[in-house]
């Protein structure tokens, strides 16, 4: 007789509910499912994505630090902006490399909660450094003769100081707060790197609290700051529509291209994974993946070429390096 047949109803069920937390030790990461025998290749593009990001990103550093030029406040906010993208870049690289090239799926609990912990923390930071950028374009717009005094470099130090406690302070409870959980459903992520909304999905117990905090963080960070750049640029457009001549009023208006650029890469891939992962039950799980990879990896890709090729001045000093 089987040792399973000696066990008496309570013992089984014990039994039971041990394998199942031992099964869900780790959660297991999505790439593309039933692309496996090419995900070699799709690593390719991958690669690349990230050597872009990151080069790119540590160029612009590398110009700002050392030419004197750039140590203005726009320049120190791209920088802010330069730096949140490196480490969202490097947050993710580990597990999204690891499936493409060694098919390394798993991923520890605790592993997954750190991860999702600096994810949502840089994302949080990054609409931050967005509104930051907003506001120093509205001050170059309404009072260029004050923007040197208003935007000193002590204050943008405090400015982005806030920035970070404040990610720090709203997103420090996530991982707290699904440590609490038993994970005995599907442990099969979403994602090829683990976020909130998709790793509390995974638990068996009732997951309200942690989904109304989750919204509230959502409505109170990216939200809030979302609508503040919004009614940044309804006070730039009327600054700029009341300048008299057509030639200022566009040089004006080209000066906010590349923040715009960088505001609607930012938010709209975020709003609709969103939208997807909390109302949309029914839709494709391609559409979620797809959305998931432009969500963090576009826009670390794409700010350091929307900013070298739009500005004039940055642009310059990297080609004068790379001419060196």
């Amino acid at each position: 007789m089987e040792s399973s047949e000696l066990l008496g109803p309570a013992q089984y069920i014990m039994s039971a509910v041990n394998n199942t937390k031992l099964n869900s030790a780790v959660f297991l990461l999505t790439g593309f499912p039933g692309e496996e025998d090419v995900h070699i290749w799709i690593s390719i593009p991958f690669c690349l994505m990230y050597v872009i990001s990151i080069v790119g990103n540590s160029v612009i550093l590398f110009i700002i630090k050392t030419d004197p030029s750039l140590h203005e406040p726009m320049y120190i906010f791209l920088s802010m902006l330069a730096i949140t993208d490196l480490a969202l870049s490097i947050s993710t690289m580990p597990t999204t490399l690891g499936i493409f090239l060694f098919n390394s799926r798993e991923i520890s609990l605790d592993a997954c909660f750190a991860q999702l912990f600096f994810i949502h923390l840089l994302e949080c930071i990054e609409s931050s450094v967005l509104l930051l950028m907003a506001f120093d374009r509205f001050i170059a717009i309404r009072n260029p003769l004050r923007y040197a005094s208003i935007l000193t470099l002590p204050r943008i130090g405090k400015m982005g100081l806030v920035c970070v406690l404040r990610g720090v302070a709203v997103i420090l409870p996530l991982p707290f707060l699904l440590q609490r959980f038993q994970y005995c459903r599907s442990n099969v992520l979403s994602h090829c790197y683990c976020i909130n909304q998709d790793v509390m999905k995974m638990a068996c117990s009732d997951i309200r609290v942690n989904s109304i905090y989750g919204l509230s963080v959502a409505l109170l960070t990216v939200g809030l700051d979302s609508l503040l750049i919004f009614l940044s640029y309804v006070m730039i457009l009327k600054t700029v529509l009341s300048i008299t001549t057509q030639v200022e009023c566009l040089r004006a208006l080209n000066t906010c291209v590349s923040h715009l650029c960088a505001v609607l890469l930012f938010y709209m891939p975020m709003i609709g994974l969103s939208m997807v992962h909390r109302f949309g039950e029914g839709s494709s799980h391609l559409l979620q993946i797809l959305l998931g990879y432009v969500y963090l990896l576009i826009p670390p890709l794409m700010n350091p070429i929307v900013y070298s090729v739009k500005s004039k001045h940055l642009r310059e000093r990297i080609i004068r390096v790379f001419i060196k």
